[in-house]
């Protein structure tokens, strides 16, 4: 085999390994960014569940007081 040849060989596996490195780096970039959002909807959930959670704590606090009206 020829210098020339080699030489065209190492471009050749060269250019399919930036091939394959270029698909794989789409593939991170689509990961990352589905992973972003996945973070933005966990945020968004957890301020809902917060909210809840303060309004079932005043619905409670309501019925003690209700309660301790009664008690009295």
């Amino acid at each position: 085999m020829s210098a020339l040849q080699r030489l065209q060989a190492k471009i050749e596996q060269w250019r399919v390994d930036f091939e394959a490195l270029k698909s794989e780096n789409a593939q991170l970039k689509i990961e990352l960014q589905n992973a972003s959002g996945s973070k933005e909807e966990q945020a968004l959930q957890i301020e809902s569940l917060k909210r809840e959670l303060e309004e079932k704590d005043a619905e409670i606090e309501k019925i003690i007081a209700q309660v301790e009206t009664l008690l009295d």
